[in-house]
């Protein structure tokens, strides 16, 4: 293997795996005017003060947007209540598990075309169907790996 010159540049490059930056001393801060060390972020700080009176500040919050300040309904409807989270419609129609999957998602799109399940339900149970197969794959070539073991022992 022919040995690869350095470019000019580097020639005078000597690496130093983990060599202090210059001027510190292994251990000194490279901003000793920064947070000390232990000292808790602002962030901390509200969490840890929200603990101890979150429910006082909770209360007095609901009072005022039940007094019909705005800010406070934003403050309480943003940040104290969960998030709703969109949710699918039951859907009902004909799925016969027995037919092979393609047939299955066939019967799927008919669902969807015909309007009885919405696009993005059909598109998840597409999916699912799909997940299926991945998984039945998996399991009929462990069978016939298993087979061919067995076969050559």
């Amino acid at each position: 293997m022919a040995e690869v010159e350095s470019p000019e540049w580097m020639k005078g490059f000597v690496p130093q795996p983990n060599k202090p930056p210059r001027g510190w001393q292994p251990g000194q801060s490279g901003n000793p005017a920064g947070r000390p060390k232990g000292s808790k972020n602002r962030k901390t700080q509200l969490a840890e003060e929200l603990q101890k009176d979150g429910s006082d500040l909770a209360r007095v919050i609901k009072e005022a947007a039940l007094a019909g300040d705005t800010s406070a309904m934003n403050l309480w409807a943003q940040r104290l209540e969960p998030p709703l989270r969109a949710r699918a419609a039951t859907v009902e129609f004909e799925l016969d598990p027995e037919k092979p999957l393609h047939e299955q998602a066939q019967q799927v799109l008919a669902a969807v075309s015909e309007g009885r399940v919405d696009p993005e339900t059909g598109r998840m149970l597409i999916d699912c169907i799909q997940s299926v197969a991945g998984i039945r794959a998996v399991d009929e070539l462990e069978a016939r790996l298993a087979a061919l073991e067995e076969k050559n022992a």
